[in-house]
C-alpha cells in the first residue's frame, strides 16, 4: 500500500491505523493539516508526509496516490472536500465514519464516482463493517425481506474524535427509513428489548449509518438502527428532548468540543483490550411472515476499526466504481476475514 495516502493520520485512531500499516511493512503516506503533529509521526514511522488543509488544493497533494483513506472528523466537515479532489483525480476514497449525512451524500455521488472510475466506500472501520454485512448475511437467509432492525450493545470508552463527531450530530433528532425513504422521527422514539445472547438488554432507536449502507447493500426498505443502553439513560434522554434546540447551537457545540480537546485523550491500550461488542439482527418477510435473527460478537470498536481499514484499503483496487458500502464491496463474509469475529445464527 505505498500508494494509500492516509489523511488525519496523527489522530487516536489515524495514528493506530498508521502504526499498524507500517508495521506490516507497508509505507503509507501520511497527511493532515497540523505540520507539527504530522512531521513528528512520520519521522517517527520513517514515512513520507504530506501537509494540507481542506480549503486548499487538495489535488496537488495527491500525485502518485491511488487511495485515501480518510480519518480526520468529524466528517461531515472532511468527506466533501476530499471525496471531490478524489473524483477529480480518479482516487478511490475510504473513510472510517459513522455519519448517516456523509453516507447519505456520498451515496449521491454514484454516477459521478462511476464516471470517474473511483471507489467512494466510506465506513470501512467499527462503523459500519460488522452491521453493513451483518444486514447482508441476515437478509440473505429470507425471501423478500421487508424490514430490518439492527442493535449494538458495547463496552468500553471513546476517543476525543468520536466524542466530537457525536457533539457535531446533537439536536439533529432522530431517523429510521420506512418505505425505502429516511423519516424524521424524535430521538429515541422506538425502544424495545433484545436478547444479545447473554441476557436482555433496552434499546433506543438512534440514526446510524446502517439506515444508508444497510438500505444500499441489501435493499430492504424499511429499517431502524438501535443502541443498547441503561434505563437512565432512557430516561434521561426523554427528559432532555425540551433541550435539544438548545444542544444543536454551534456556540453550545464549541465549547463542548474545547472540553474534549483539553481532557480526553482516547482509551489505552488496556481499555481496548477489555472492549467488546455484540451486534444483533432481526429481517422479517411480509410474504411469507418469517423471522430471523443473526448475532455477531466482534473486539472492541477501535481495534476492528484499524483491521477493518486496512483490510479495505488492501482489496478496494479490486471493487467496481461507484458508491460502495463494505458488504456490497466485499461480501457479507468480510466481517469474518477480521480477527476475532463470532457469528451465530437463531
Amino acid at each position: 500500500m505505498d500508494s494509500l495516502l492516509i489523511y488525519g493520520a496523527y489522530g487516536y485512531t489515524g495514528q493506530q491505523i498508521a502504526r499498524t500499516a507500517v508495521g506490516r511493512g507497508y509505507t503509507p503516506i501520511l497527511a493532515g493539516r497540523n505540520a507539527g503533529r504530522l512531521h513528528s509521526l512520520a519521522a517517527d514511522l520513517e514515512v513520507r508526509s504530506r501537509t494540507f488543509g481542506l480549503d486548499e488544493d487538495i489535488e496537488s497533494h495527491l500525485a502518485g496516490i491511488e487511495t485515501v483513506l480518510n480519518c480526520a472528523g468529524p466528517f461531515e466537515a472532511t468527506a466533501e472536500p476530499l471525496v471531490e479532489a478524489c473524483l477529480n483525480h480518479g482516487v478511490d476514497y475510504l473513510d472510517i465514519t459513522g455519519e448517516l449525512p456523509v453516507f447519505e451524500r456520498l451515496a449521491r455521488r454514484d454516477d459521478k464516482a462511476t464516471a470517474a472510475g473511483s471507489t467512494l466506500l466510506p465506513g470501512v472501520g467499527f462503523d459500519v463493517v460488522p452491521t453493513d454485512c451483518l444486514a447482508a448475511h441476515l437478509t440473505a437467509r429470507l425471501e423478500e425481506p421487508t424490514q430490518l432492525s439492527l442493535a449494538i450493545s458495547a463496552t468500553g470508552s471513546l476517543s476525543g474524535g468520536t466524542l466530537k463527531t457525536l457533539i457535531n450530530g446533537l439536536g439533529s433528532g432522530g431517523a429510521i427509513r420506512k418505505d425505502g425513504h429516511l423519516r424524521a422521527v424524535r430521538t429515541g422514539s422506538k425502544s424495545r428489548v433484545v436478547d444479545f445472547g447473554d441476557g436482555n438488554r433496552t434499546v433506543l432507536s438512534v440514526p446510524l449509518g446502517d439506515l444508508t449502507t444497510a438500505y444500499h447493500a441489501t435493499g430492504v426498505p424499511n429499517i431502524t438502527t438501535y443502541v443498547a443502553v441503561p434505563d437512565p439513560a432512557i430516561h434521561a434522554v426523554r427528559l432532555g428532548r425540551p433541550l435539544e434546540r438548545v444542544l444543536s447551537a454551534d456556540t453550545v457545540k464549541r465549547l463542548l468540543k474545547e472540553v474534549v480537546d483539553r481532557f480526553v485523550d482516547g482509551p489505552t491500550a488496556a481499555k481496548r483490550a477489555e472492549s467488546e461488542t455484540t451486534i444483533w439482527a432481526e429481517a422479517w418477510s411480509e410474504s411469507t411472515d418469517e423471522t430471523v435473527e443473526s448475532t455477531l460478537r466482534t473486539p472492541g470498536p477501535y481495534d476492528v476499526t484499524v483491521e477493518a481499514a486496512l483490510a479495505a484499503a488492501e482489496a478496494v483496487a479490486e471493487v467496481d466504481a461507484g458508491f460502495q458500502t463494505p458488504a456490497s464491496a466485499f461480501g457479507a463474509d468480510f466481517v469474518l476475514e477480521l480477527s476475532g469475529m463470532s457469528r451465530t445464527d437463531r
